[in-house]
């Protein structure tokens, strides 16, 4: 038979047990509270909505020799016009904002202005809208998560899920004291099938009371490749012609630099 003082023991422990055990907290912050936060962290939603076009210019590399200058041009409402110098040759890509985009490749085997369709344009649909997702972001059909804290590259994040439209699903990883994006985890479609892309954000600098990031670093697990932008002046409210944003012609190629 058990003592008294035996139940009395084990009494005791399952109450310090209990006590010590862990209890569920409520997170620190909801899902719609950092969206907000990383919308001011930006400049504000107001700000970023009040500008209507965007002119991007800078480098990009695929690796040792491989990349040269490249500029976008964006302007309401989901138009863009993106030209990008890889090996002395002009890759081009335009959106009109209706539903209808071109791609020129000097390097495939068809060189004219080819219609895009498929993975291609959903890519350029979704790059187009330079609010981005989360702006908006229930009108837009997209709901959001919290999933906690995490860790990039040694500084303390805040983790979003968000869930476009369409179904797929987009991961942010947010400076836990800045709320300035840090990471982007998602899917990119290719010619292939979908594939599993990541980005970086770094070197934030401001533009008339908005901050961009600087430089972006994309990869993806399924490929040794890192494609790095690195931005030299970003425009605000430039003047672009709408022409910009129709079937475009095919460049010339340019000459090899001495």
């Amino acid at each position: 038979m058990f003592s008294r003082t035996y139940l009395l023991a084990v009494l005791a422990a399952i109450l310090l047990a209990t006590a010590l055990a862990p209890v569920p907290q409520a997170p620190s912050i909801t899902a719609e509270e950092l969206v907000k936060k990383a919308l001011d962290a930006r400049g504000g939603s107001a700000r970023i909505k009040a500008v209507q076009s965007e002119k991007i210019t800078g480098t990009i590399s695929f690796g040792p020799g491989l990349g040269g200058p490249f500029f976008v041009e964006l302007k309401r409402p989901l138009k863009m016009h993106m030209e990008m110098n890889v090996q002395n040759q002009t890759i081009v890509r335009v959106y009109d904002g209706h539903g209808s985009g071109w791609m020129v490749n000097p390097f495939a085997e068809d060189k004219g202005a080819v219609a895009m369709s498929g993975g291609e344009l959903k890519n350029i649909t979704d790059e187009s809208d330079f609010d981005g997702p989360l702006v908006d972001y229930q009108a837009k059909g997209n709901r959001v998560e919290y999933l906690g804290k995490d860790d990039i590259d040694g500084k303390p994040a805040e983790k979003l899920k968000l869930t476009v439209k369409s179904g797929e699903v987009r991961t942010y990883f947010l400076d836990a004291t800045t709320f300035l994006l840090l990471k982007w985890e998602g899917v990119r479609e290719t010619p292939d099938g979908a594939m599993p892309i990541s980005s970086f954000f770094r070197d934030y600098r401001d533009v008339n009371g908005l901050k961009f990031a600087f430089q972006v670093d994309s990869g993806s697990p399924k490929g040794a490749q890192i494609q790095q932008l690195t931005i030299e002046k970003i425009e605000l409210n430039p003047a672009i012609d709408d022409a910009r944003f129709t079937k475009p012609a095919v460049p010339a190629a340019t000459a090899p630099a001495n």
